[in-house]
């Protein structure tokens, strides 16, 4: 491609934002990143200030502009998001009326688990290809209704959107959209459905007029405000997280899935254009929606991974740094019979334990810093080896497993999880995906590819992990981790 201009992404973490520049042939040119602050203020809940998100973005954002050379030398935006997460703000002025609820966040528990003893969630899976929990978007704006009153006085005025949306209303000064693969994880849309679902927004108590309209993945959305960076900028891609990683990945063929290791770990597999239907609780949702062809993915969603690395080194001191997790877990033989079970924030698929809380299991003196580090990792292994015999008795098993994210450039981890799954793992050279999957969206969008296909071009190679584990050492090791599992059970 003879085209020198650049795709701009806004990566939109949990923990971070970032700005990233692409050549049209994927080559990562520069990035600029800097840290959210993250809220708990009582067990359970977790926030982002909506402001902090744009700001520090829009900073990340006009730095990479400058790099580029000015605005005309970028020729599209993509933006790809934590999914779930819930902001609210006031359409007239522009500002948030409460902190955004995180998509960790469980403070709606309560509210699902009236709404499954009250018969709901079969008629919400079978429209959304979800399950009534907190992780969802919907029961985070029924409870901002109920307990904001800025929000509930607001009226009309009030705005509703997931993290995309935000930004997006920011950039452009007042676009209120959200793209089809967030919209499909607010439970608030079915999953073949073209707009907001009026039942399920009843079912909720969300105003139909507070949500914004649903867009595809790659088109001409909009542009950005001529003041942000000097001239308008075309924004033609928008993503979740999740689903941005499995288009970065190039997982664009039925059953092939990628599993992106970040703050929590996410698994998608390419189901195609048939919506799936789990029978084994995980979790349907749309993949793309590209040139008008709509793809689904089933996903297994896991809410803690990266985040118990961080946990172990910021709140309990075994580590100093999250990259020395690999050598300490190297440095010893097994774990010496620990078990962590990562419930952190409760368990995701496929047991879906909103209460669950974590624990560290087979302690002795036996037991080092290091053991305790490798059980930590080693319970990423477990809970992929029981999502992928879910994916399996769905009818999606995997051939092979893509992985990405921060956390996949561990090289033990890696090794471990193909060694679990017994399964041929690959890994890319640039392991930030999601971003990767954010600018082939906007390149298409912007008309500078025809189709996915035609920009596989723009993905990374990758390193390859073949299994090494006898089945009788792996057997041992799930027998261990179904014992200590038991008690949450």
């Amino acid at each position: 491609m003879t085209d020198d201009r650049c795709i701009l992404v806004l990566d939109e973490g949990t923990t971070s934002t970032r700005a990233i520049l692409y050549t049209l042939g994927g080559e990562v040119l520069a990035s600029s990143q800097e840290e959210l602050t993250q809220h708990y203020p009582a067990p359970g809940l977790v926030e982002h200030d909506a402001t902090e998100i744009w700001e520090r973005t829009l900073r990340c954002a006009r730095a990479m502009v400058e790099r580029a050379g000015g605005a005309d030398r970028v020729a599209a935006i993509g933006v790809t998001n934590q999914r779930e997460t819930v902001v609210a703000w006031d359409r007239e002025t522009g500002q948030p009326v409460t902190r955004a609820l995180v998509w960790q966040d469980r403070r709606t528990e309560e509210r699902c688990r009236f709404l499954r003893k009250a018969g709901h969630e079969a008629v919400v899976q079978e429209a959304t290809g979800l399950l009534l929990d907190p992780y969802f978007s919907a029961s985070k704006m029924a409870w901002v209704l109920e307990n904001v009153p800025e929000a509930a006085a607001l009226g009309p005025r009030l705005a509703f959107g997931t993290v995309e949306s935000w930004l997006v209303w920011n950039l452009t000064g007042g676009l209120h959209v959200s793209d089809v693969t967030n919209a499909s994880r607010t439970m608030l849309m079915a999953l073949t459905g073209q707009g907001w679902d009026a039942g399920l927004c009843d079912l909720f108590g969300v105003s139909l007029s507070a949500l914004p309209e649903i867009v595809p993945s790659a088109g001409a959305f909009g542009e950005t405000r001529a003041d942000l960076f000097g001239a308008a900028i075309p924004i033609t891609g928008l993503a979740g997280d999740q689903q941005a990683a499995t288009i970065g990945q190039g997982c664009f063929a039925v059953g092939e899935a990628k599993a992106t290791l970040g703050t929590g770990a996410f698994i998608l597999s390419n189901m195609g254009t048939r919506p799936p239907r789990s029978t084994h609780r995980l979790l349907g949702t749309v993949l793309s929606e590209v040139n008008g062809e709509r793809l689904f993915a089933l996903e297994g969603s896991v809410f803690v991974a990266g985040s118990l690395v961080k946990w172990m080194r910021d709140s309990v001191g075994l580590l100093d740094n999250a990259a020395d997790s690999e050598a300490m877990a190297a440095s010893v033989a097994d774990s010496a019979g620990v078990v962590v079970v990562p419930a952190l924030s409760g368990l995701g698929a496929p047991y879906w334990l909103a209460d669950a809380r974590g624990s560290i299991t087979g302690l002795s003196f036996a037991a080092t810093r290091a053991h305790i580090v490798r059980a930590g990792l080693e319970s990423i292994g477990h809970v992929f080896h029981d999502l992928a015999s879910a994916f399996a008795a769905d009818g999606a098993g995997w051939s092979l497993l893509r992985l990405d994210g921060g956390m996949s450039a561990n090289n033990w981890l890696a090794q471990d999880i193909a060694n679990m799954l017994n399964l041929r793992c690959e890994r890319p050279a640039d392991v930030e995906t999601t971003a990767r999957g954010a600018a082939i969206l906007a390149a298409i969008g912007a008309g500078l590819y025809p189709d996915l296909e035609a920009a596989r071009d723009m993905i990374s190679p990758r390193t390859v992990f073949e299994p090494a584990m006898d089945e009788r050492a792996r057997s041992a090791r799930v027998e261990t981790w179904r014992a200590a599992l038991g008690r949450h059970l």
